[in-house]
């Protein structure tokens, strides 16, 4: 290694070495020169132009190394890339899944075959009911175990299941939406695509399996009957299925067993059971799923005792202790009618009913 005073590219060729020369620490080669910032003018040049002894050089100019560019290169493809993510989300289009389709709902009025059994005792009447064994109230919606699917993790299936339940509950276990007074528990949980059809069922309800609010809710008639038993018993499954890469399914089938007497009436009337099994189809897509909000795509309910002679549509009117279905039936379908759905009526078994 060269001392302070070597010149950059060594000692120059033919230079003598060692420490004996004295001209050693002045002795400069091609490579020094060229790098030096003050440069000397010829003498014809300082003759001539009467300049100074000396002229400064302008820097050489040094451009980006290969390494510098292609660094510059990387980040601006980088924040490109994060533009373009940030714009267009990896998942958008499985994130939209399927299109929200209106639901479809059936609802079944079930008329007893006799006058309705009733009874003062309430816990005797549900003891000699086949929802003797049913649980009270959410105990009766229980959650299977979740397990993850090809294109959903485990916590994702558990979203489905558990927004799922929440809509069974709300819309068949709250005293304020069974009564009527209130929607929007439920309408909270509904996909935005499909608020549209919800609203207008409870606008203009109507027999035509798209705008009946009993498809979409439990709803007692208000002016009818009224809970002789807070405590609603339950019975039923959750069940979640992958239906594509970005949809989630879950399948609520459930019986409600609910404990009525008259509006208004006292504690020594009697009370009878209103039985409602509800079968829903809901779907999830990934907005759905991190939305905590629901499509529901299909409703079944089938309820009783009711007359087959009322609507029951925008709500559901029970029959009560010691009553009868009155005779005849609901109107006639008209085929030619677009929209028109058909009417159906079904028969109480008495196998269903309290036996007092």
């Amino acid at each position: 290694m060269g001392g302070p005073g070597d010149p950059p590219q060594g000692t120059p060729e033919g230079a003598p070495g060692g420490g004996e020369d004295e001209y050693r620490s002045v002795v400069f080669d091609e490579s020094f020169v060229r790098a030096a910032r003050l440069q000397e003018y010829s003498a014809e040049e300082r003759i001539a132009e009467h300049a100074p002894a000396v002229r400064r050089r302008p820097p050489a100019h040094r451009g980006l190394s290969r390494q510098a560019l292609v660094l510059v290169v990387l980040i601006a493809l980088a924040f490109g890339t994060a533009v373009y993510m940030g714009v267009r989300h990896p998942y958008q289009n499985a994130a939209a899944g399927r299109p929200a389709e209106p639901l479809r709902m059936t609802v079944i009025p079930l008329a007893p075959q006799g006058a309705v059994p009733g009874s003062t005792d309430t816990a005797s009447l549900y003891a000699h009911s086949p929802a003797a064994n049913f649980r009270v109230g959410a105990a009766g919606i229980p959650l299977p175990a979740a397990r993850r699917t090809a294109h959903f993790s485990d916590s994702q299936v558990v979203t489905a299941l558990l927004t799922a339940r929440d809509y069974v509950m709300r819309s068949s276990l709250y005293p304020e939406v069974l009564t009527g007074q209130q929607v929007r528990p439920v309408r909270l949980l509904i996909s935005p695509e499909q608020l549209d059809q919800f609203d207008e069922s409870f606008a203009h309800p109507a027999a035509d399996g798209r705008h009946a609010p009993t498809g979409w809710l439990v709803r007692l008639d208000p002016s009818r009957a009224e809970l002789a038993d807070p405590e609603v018993r339950v019975q039923g499954t959750l069940e979640a299925a992958e239906a594509d890469s970005a949809t989630l399914e879950v399948t609520a089938d459930h019986t409600f067993v609910y404990a009525l007497r008259p509006v208004g009436a006292d504690a020594r009337a009697q009370v009878s059971l209103f039985t409602v099994r509800r079968e829903l189809h809901f779907r999830f897509g990934l907005d759905d799923l991190r939305l905590r909000q629901t499509q529901l795509v299909v409703s079944s309910l089938q309820a009783g005792p009711l007359s087959c002679a009322e609507d029951s549509a925008g709500h559901l009117r029970p029959l009560l202790a010691g009553q009868s279905a009155k005779a005849g039936g609901p109107a006639g379908t008209d085929p030619y009618v677009t929209g028109d759905a058909p009417a159906l009526c079904g028969s109480l078994a008495g196998s269903a009913e309290p036996q007092v």
